[in-house]
């Protein structure tokens, strides 16, 4: 067994059907009197159940979360919280809400609640995104680490069917790049096995039973997994080329996750095959399958867009994004080969099956 070193990085998290209700004790725990609500324009419903909740100390909303998390978008959500003399921020919604609170956190050190309702898993993890000329910069810090994550299952349960798969399997992209992550370990080998396994058989029974309770619970447990892994772990060449594909071609983020994530599994197959076998088995894989096609065809069942082109992308620019995506070295299991790298771009954007 090779060494590692494991320091758990880890919010507190409360879960559970209702636990939302708790929402008021953390916010109370954490000494805060004064809350800024965080949401995208389509979740504002969500936003006022929590404004509910929190009574007079939710002092306000910002509604105008989005993706990818523009520097203008987090400068007008502090002019917001300035205004209103915040000390806490609550975000409720997935990717774009969590990651406009962590925006705050590191820019402004402006602590927040998570509330997911997606199942991205971004609110397990210490890593930021920030877009600024068209140019997405990613780090990681312990500023923009949640306070508490608070996930209800319910709050889940209308999440449309098609945003059901493309954020579960953004998510299992976060525990399949923890398997063979360089600061990995064994621990975190096995909450990234369950996480896919049991995000994989949500999604699947998702597809048939939308509302049914006990596999959004089961969602939602494998995103906290999935994305306690993300939090835990580094991450190569598939969070790169997605947030290259996402940052500087405004594509959307779990979308594309859903496209890339089968051709970068199979572009770094030779160099991990322990990881591989894991995957294989965790997505219920049979003899004759491989693991990269297991993710194309999940995905394919849904009803998700399997190819760049329809999520926007234009042809003309999959050179540039290949020269984007090469130009900070990160770790990844295979090195990374221009050429390779091309083909795989272009695999993703005809939509084809990964080989």
């Amino acid at each position: 067994m090779k060494q590692f070193t494991f320091d758990a990085r880890l919010p507190r998290v409360l879960f559970g059907d209702g636990a939302l209700a708790q929402l008021p004790g953390e916010v109370a725990r954490l000494g805060a009197q004064r809350v800024l609500v965080l949401c995208t324009p389509q979740q504002t419903e969500h936003a006022e159940q929590v404004r509910t909740l929190l009574g007079a100390c939710a002092v306000a909303t910002f509604d105008r979360a989005v993706m990818h998390v523009p520097v203008d978008t987090v400068a007008e959500a502090y002019a917001a919280a300035r205004r209103h003399e915040v000390d806490l921020t609550v975000a409720i919604g997935g990717g774009s809400t969590i990651g406009l609170a962590k925006g705050l956190a590191l820019l402004h050190d402006l602590p927040y609640i998570a509330v997911p309702t997606t199942y991205a898993g971004s609110e397990m993890t210490m890593i930021y995104g920030l877009t600024e000329h068209g140019l997405k910069r990613t780090g990681s810090d312990p500023k923009v680490a949640a306070r508490a994550v608070v996930y209800d299952p319910p709050l889940s349960r209308r999440l449309p069917i098609g945003l059901t798969v493309t954020s579960g399997i953004n998510a299992i992209a976060h525990a399949i790049e923890g398997m063979y992550s360089p600061d990995g370990n064994p621990v975190i080998s096995l909450m990234a096995e369950e996480g896919v396994r049991a995000m994989a058989a949500a999604i699947d029974g998702l597809v048939a039973a939308p509302m049914d309770a006990d596999l959004r619970s089961q969602a939602l447990y494998g995103a906290w997994l999935c994305g306690t892994v993300l939090g835990n772990s580094g991450m190569g060449l598939h969070h790169k080329l997605c947030h290259t594909l996402g940052g500087s071609f405004d594509l959307p983020h779990a979308e594309v996750h859903t496209v890339v994530l089968p051709h970068a599994v199979a572009y770094n197959a030779p160099a991990i095959p322990d990881v591989i076998t894991r995957l294989h088995r965790a997505l219920g894989g049979s003899a004759g399958t491989t693991a990269p096609r297991l993710l194309f065809d999940l995905a394919r069942r849904g009803g998700a867009l399997m190819s760049l082109r329809d999520l926007g992308m234009r042809a003309s620019d999959l050179d540039r994004a290949t020269d984007i995506a090469l130009q900070q070295r990160y770790p990844n299991p295979r090195p990374l080969e221009r050429i390779a790298i091309r083909e795989l771009l272009q695999h993703a954007f005809e939509g084809i099956a990964p080989t």
